[in-house]
């Protein structure tokens, strides 16, 4: 089991998101459950979390185990990470927004609130890691775009129909796990003219 390159760094990208997610995770659970889980605004964070979480989990188990796995794919990547991008900014504002009134220095809540200093201070850096989440999506999903359109405008279309970490750019044949399909770019032929006589 072979991964070029860009998908080592497309797997670091994903483990690292993996590991924001579980902060935030974390975190927006700690939040929700000192608010009983009654604030919308918590609850987007929350939710998306887990659905980061699973979506990430999939992408990374089937490309492992599956060498031409259709979430391994440009395309779909690609699809996957423009709208947990877009999710991501949208409700990380309005959460951001509804957040305003909470206290920058969580040092300036009065001694004896032991518990409310602590939720502070865990919302405070739930503001922050949301941000840092989406950030991170959304250098992925440039990182995926750019290369596969570089690689494409290069002649090697191919890279569209099978598995990102497993593309190696050049001069040679790229077949699918059953050995049906076999890929050719268009540097593998030599292009030859008949001379005029």
């Amino acid at each position: 089991m072979t991964f070029s390159s860009a998908g080592r760094k497309l797997f670091g990208a994903l483990a690292t998101i993996l590991l924001v997610d579980i902060i935030v995770l974390a975190l927006s659970s700690r939040v929700n459950q000192f608010q009983e889980f009654f604030f919308v605004a918590d609850l987007f964070p929350l939710a998306l979390s887990i659905i980061t979480l699973v979506v990430v989990i999939i992408m990374l188990f089937l490309d492992f185990a599956v060498q031409n796995s259709f979430t391994a794919r440009p395309p779909f990547i690609i699809g996957t990470f423009s709208i947990l991008s877009i999710f991501w900014l949208a409700f990380n504002a309005f959460s951001t927004s509804r957040w305003s009134h909470v206290p920058l220095s969580c040092g300036s809540i009065p001694v004896g609130y032991a518990a409310e200093k602590t939720w502070c201070q865990d919302l405070q850096a739930l503001k922050a890691f949301v941000w840092v989440e989406w950030l991170l999506i959304s250098f992925s999903l440039l990182f995926v775009t750019r290369y596969s359109i570089i690689q494409h405008c290069d002649g090697y279309k191919h890279i569209w129909g099978m598995s990102f970490s497993r593309f190696f750019p050049g001069p040679q044949e790229y077949g699918s796990d059953m050995g049906s399909n076999v890929y050719r770019t268009r540097r593998d032929f030599v292009q030859y003219q008949e001379k005029p006589w």
